[in-house]
């Protein structure tokens, strides 16, 4: 096992960074910026895929997938959205390599295999994808489209950490056309609703549901509807975004329909996504010094059991109890573990399974099969209590829920102690410095105030609350009238 974590209040980023290696998550690979996620970093990332896909479905969505590639003509058709992501992009410019005559075995690009069109690696699909529905749109009768994607996307960042931050990473992205701008404004609100919906019930992680300012908002939407979360650093994450685009990628490639009425009207469109960086806010929302802490719906080993023993004989008696708890545990859905590996010693795995967040522990032994009981632990209070034989899987069936409520509860009331009101830039700065966390305060509403506020306390503007309440009051820095309150913080 080596040493433990380095502890969250020595350094947050060290003891994060420790814990996504060690907890088997993920590594840097060899490619500067991009990562390997590991089988149980992606089992989790496969339980999140699997609820979401589910919500998609249910909401009427359909998967598709689209090119990696997105020819440079069609990234830039929509201005403010190439714009955006134009610092972040990789280009092909060749498709092959030869033989370096120079250096025998090496390998050079060849000058004669240059690209017609120089080629962007998709940072986001709604260029190549609306290019795509101008084909498949042409009448009222076509819409609406509603269509998601899961894929990968580069975005070349240069600084880079685990999950929250790489040049490559995972999503989904939904892109729906509409025949009215109230439909798409629906739209966009529904899946902020589905992210809020799966944050709190399966990630048991709180959010705020809010609208970005114009500056915050995605390149090339009207309006950005975010879901914002609370680490326990007191720094704000990002958990997910939906955008209503208005009909500027409708115009930029001139997708148009026949409406009712026979006339030519150019659609109304959404995208949203949420990335692998969900797995990141997870690690920071609910996990302690020993490590993991997981919710059982996205837990991949829900009930973890290891057998305490002497000898083969000792090892297959309990064997015979624990093999029949893990088939009773698997009628009822649950997860299971056994772990009866003769490598590592009782006390080992534990640790192990503690650093995993494994929501469940059992433990078996001699002593227990005498009495008919197990040893059963808790991750989330780190408790133990003895539990009769044939009452385990009811047992574990409620700490199911119990330990997916309980966390959830700790992470929200963290979060409501951490949702400061402030008045005076003084006391803005303090609570920014100190306690961290959610600033609400008044806004003039101009970016250059906006701007100001970040290049003073590198705190942004996470959202307008969507309910927030109409009041009266001047702005934190500049005292011009303000009519309500926005959520400040330093984010992730």
């Amino acid at each position: 096992m080596g040493k433990g974590l380095t502890k969250r209040s020595e350094d947050y980023s060290k003891w994060y960074n420790e814990l996504v290696v060690k907890a088997d998550l993920a590594e840097n690979s060899a490619v500067r910026g991009c990562m390997v996620i590991k089988p149980y970093g992606y089992a989790i990332w496969e339980k999140m895929q699997a609820e979401l896909d589910r919500m998609f479905k249910e909401t009427g969505h359909q998967n598709a997938y689209f090119p990696l590639f997105v020819p440079k003509s069609l990234f830039e058709a929509e201005e403010k959205n190439a714009e955006g992501f134009a610092k972040e992009c990789a280009v092909v410019t060749h498709y092959r390599l030869k033989n370096d005559p120079e250096k025998e075995g090496k390998l050079i690009v060849d000058p004669e295999a240059k690209l017609e069109e120089e080629l962007v690696v998709r940072p986001t699909s709604e260029a190549i994808i609306w290019n795509t529905y101008k084909t498949w749109i042409q009448s009222y009768r076509d819409l609406p489209i509603l269509i998601n994607q899961w894929a990968n996307v580069v975005r070349w960042e240069m600084r880079t950490r685990l999950f929250l931050r790489t040049a490559e990473f995972l999503w989904q992205e939904g892109h729906t056309a509409h025949a009215t701008k109230a439909e798409a404004i629906q739209e966009a609100q529904q899946m902020q609703e589905v992210y809020a919906q799966f944050a709190q019930e399966f990630m048991a992680m709180p959010v705020i549901k809010g609208v970005k300012t114009e500056h915050e908002r995605f390149a090339g939407a009207d309006d950005t509807y975010t879901i914002e979360a609370l680490m326990q650093d007191g720094k704000a994450l990002q958990a997910g975004t939906s955008h209503f685009l208005g009909q500027n990628f409708a115009k930029a490639f001139d997708v148009k329909f026949a409406s009712k009425e026979g006339k030519l009207e150019h659609v109304w469109a959404t995208s949203w996504g949420v990335t692998t960086r969900l797995i990141g806010a997870l690690i920071m929302t609910h996990s302690d010094d020993l490590g993991l802490v997981l919710p059982p719906k996205l837990a991949p080993i829900q009930v973890a059991i290891v057998p305490i023993y002497r000898g083969e004989d000792q090892l297959e008696e309990i064997s015979k109890v624990a093999n029949q708890l893990a088939v009773d545990l698997k009628k009822e859905g649950i997860s299971v573990k056994y772990d009866d590996r003769d490598t590592h010693k009782p006390g080992w795995k534990f640790a192990q399974y503690e650093l995993q967040g494994v929501p469940v522990r059992i433990a078996i032994g001699p002593k227990d099969l005498e009495k008919g009981t197990v040893e059963l632990a808790r991750r989330d209070t780190l408790t133990k209590e003895f539990v009769p034989k044939n009452e385990v899987v009811e047992k574990v069936k409620q700490l199911m829920v119990e330990i997916q409520d309980n966390i959830y509860q700790k992470a929200l009331d963290f979060r409501e102690n951490h949702i400061t009101a402030v008045d005076d830039f003084e006391a803005f700065k303090e609570v920014l410095n100190t306690k961290g966390g959610f600033v609400s305060a008044h806004w003039d509403g101009t970016k250059e105030t906006e701007q100001k506020i970040k290049d003073l306390t590198k705190a942004t503007i996470r959202c307008i609350p969507l309910d927030t309440k109409e009041e009266a009051g001047s702005c934190v820095l500049t005292a011009k009238p303000s009519s309500q309150r926005v959520l400040f913080a330093k984010a992730y």
